[in-house]
C-alpha cells in the first residue's frame, strides 16, 4: 500500500516545518528567535472574541449553510463595496475555513489536467502545490528586486497560453512585502486582456499597508470584474489565524462549483466563528492603526539593521510583515570551512548554530534571499538581528 501519486510532487511547507522545528527546540528549553511564522503577534480584539462568546452562550453551535450564514455574506459584500469599491452579491460569496481553503477550492473547481496557472515569483509557497494537487501546471513569471518585484507585463504575456486558466496576484505580497502600484496593475490588466483566464487576487494582507493606498486590480480595470476572483480572510488583519475564517467572491458559476467541493470536504466554517467575523467586519475602522504603526516601526528597524550587515541588502517592503533580504552576497564564502551554497543551507546553519528560525527563499521562488517575519516583539527582533549579524561576520 502506498500514497496517491498526486502527492509525489508536493513538498512540505518550509514555513510550517521550520516553525515546528523551532517550537520543538523551544520546548526543550533552547532560546530560539523565530522569524518564521506568518502570524500577527497581536491578540484578537476583545469585541470580536465577545461576539463568539455570545454566540456560544446563545447556542449558535450547529451546522450552517456551507456557503456561510447570510448575515456574514452580506457583511462581506458590504465590506467589498465600502472599502474596495467592488460590488458582489451574497450568492457570489463563499465563506471558507481560512483563505487557504478558498484558494484550494478555487483550483479544485477550476482546473482540469494540464491546465496552467500563471504565478508571479516570489510567491507564497502553497500556490504551486495547490495548482498541482488539482492537476494543473504552475507557470512562473520572474520579477526583479530592483523593480520592486513588480512583473513585466511582457513577461506575463509570454507566460499566457491557450491552457491558462488563471493568473494569481498577491499584493501586499508574501514573501516580499511588495505592493503593486496602479501602473503595475494597469500593465498586468493590459497583459491579460484578450486571454480567457481568471484573475485571482489574494488580498489577505490588504490592511497591512505602510504607504499609498490599497488597490485591487478590479479598481483599475473594471472590465475584468466578470472574471475577477477575490480571496480574503480574517487571519492577518484581525489577528484571527486560529479561527480559520476566510472568504472568496467571484463569478457565481465558479463559487457555486467551489461550494460543491466544500460540501464534500469541510462543509461550513465554524458557526460561532462566523458570528465573530460579522462583528469584525462591522467593527470600528481604526482598529488596524496601532498594529500597522507598530509594524511600520519594526520594519524600519529591521531594514536598517539588515542593510548594515556585510553581504546583505534589503529593500523596504510597502506592506505585509515580512522582509526578503538578499543574502546572495554571502554565497560562495565559507562558514566553519564549508562553503555557503544556498538559502536552504543558510537557514539550517542559522537555526542549528545561531538559534534563529529564518525561512529560506528557494521554496518561494526567491533563491538568494531569506524571509524574515517581523511579527514579533522588538526585543526578540533585536536579539535575532544581533545573532544574524554574528553569522554574517563569521562568514569569510
Amino acid at each position: 500500500m502506498k500514497l496517491a501519486n498526486r502527492l509525489s510532487a508536493i513538498k512540505p511547507s518550509p514555513t510550517l516545518s521550520l516553525s515546528a522545528k523551532a517550537k520543538a527546540l523551544v520546548a526543550q528549553g533552547v532560546d530560539v528567535v523565530s522569524f518564521a511564522a506568518g502570524e500577527p503577534d497581536f491578540d484578537t480584539p476583545d469585541f470580536i472574541k465577545q461576539a463568539a462568546i455570545d454566540a456560544l452562550k446563545q447556542g449558535f453551535t450547529k451546522y450552517t449553510p456551507t456557503s456561510g450564514i447570510q448575515e456574514l455574506r452580506e457583511a462581506i459584500c458590504a465590506k467589498f463595496e465600502r472599502e474596495n469599491h467592488l460590488k458582489f452579491a451574497p450568492d457570489q460569496v463563499l465563506v471558507t475555513v481560512g483563505a487557504k481553503q478558498a484558494i484550494y477550492n478555487t483550483f479544485q473547481a477550476l482546473l482540469n489536467e494540464g491546465d496552467e496557472v500563471v504565478i508571479i515569483a516570489p510567491y507564497w509557497v502553497s500556490y504551486p502545490d495547490m495548482v498541482q494537487l488539482a492537476g494543473g501546471k504552475p507557470v512562473f513569471v520572474e520579477t526583479r528586486e530592483e523593480d520592486g518585484f513588480a512583473p513585466d507585463p511582457e513577461a506575463i504575456r509570454r507566460a499566457l497560453s491557450p491552457r491558462t486558466k488563471a493568473l494569481i496576484l498577491n499584493s501586499p505580497s508574501n514573501p516580499s512585502g511588495a505592493v503593486f502600484s496602479r501602473a503595475a496593475l494597469e500593465g498586468i490588466a493590459q497583459a491579460v486582456r484578450g486571454h480567457d483566464c481568471l484573475v485571482l487576487s489574494d488580498d489577505i494582507y490588504e490592511k497591512l499597508l505602510y504607504q499609498g493606498e490599497f488597490l485591487n486590480i478590479g479598481n483599475v480595470a473594471p472590465d475584468l470584474l466578470p472574471r475577477l476572483v477575490v480571496i480574503n480572510g480574517m487571519s492577518k488583519a484581525f489577528s484571527m489565524t486560529g479561527w480559520r475564517m476566510g472568504y472568496v467572491a467571484g463569478p457565481k458559476w465558479l463559487t457555486s462549483g467551489m461550494q460543491m467541493i466544500q460540501d464534500q470536504s469541510t462543509s461550513n466554517a465554524a458557526s460561532f466563528a462566523q458570528k465573530a467575523a460579522v462583528a469584525a467586519l462591522k467593527g470600528p475602522p481604526d482598529i488596524f492603526v496601532p498594529m500597522v504603526e507598530e509594524y511600520r516601526a519594526r520594519r524600519d528597524m529591521v531594514v536598517d539593521a539588515l542593510n548594515s550587515m556585510e553581504g546583505v541588502r534589503c529593500r523596504s517592503p510597502e506592506g505585509a510583515f515580512y522582509v526578503l533580504p538578499n543574502v546572495s552576497g554571502l554565497f560562495g564564502r565559507s562558514y566553519k570551512g564549508t562553503p555557503v551554497t544556498g538559502s536552504i543551507q543558510m537557514s539550517e546553519i542559522l537555526l542549528n548554530d545561531f538559534r534563529i528560525a529564518a525561512v529560506p527563499g528557494a521554496p518561494f521562488g526567491a533563491e538568494g534571499h531569506i524571509r524574515l517575519s517581523f511579527a514579533t516583539s522588538r526585543e526578540q527582533l533585536r536579539k535575532g538581528l544581533e545573532r544574524l549579524r554574528e553569522f554574517t561576520a563569521s562568514v569569510r
